[in-house]
């Protein structure tokens, strides 16, 4: 649902790519849902109950490699699909 509410234009991601700290902050926040999800371990108690709970140091770290991915997101195949859709559009 996040994803509809916060969706990622090709402007974003274009600034994300060149570094701004704003766009950055987006592409993070369009994926908080996902990479929650992802960090979200299951722990046995001694007591045989299941303990569910979001490791924070896990979600940290798959935010780190997502911002050091973001520099190398395709951006020629982006920029083609972009002018694809806003030729549909004409």
């Amino acid at each position: 649902m996040e994803e509809q509410q916060n969706p990622l234009t090709y402007e974003i991601i274009k600034a994300a790519v060149a570094g701004e700290k704003w766009a950055t902050e987006k592409v993070i926040a369009h994926y908080d849902s996902y990479i929650e999800e992802l960090a979200t371990v299951k722990e046995k108690q001694p007591d045989g109950s299941v303990r569910t709970f979001v490791d924070e140091d896990m979600k940290q770290s798959i935010i780190l490699k997502l911002l050091e991915e973001i520099p190398n997101f395709p951006m020629e195949e982006a920029e083609r699909i972009a002018k694809e859709e806003t030729d549909e559009e004409i």
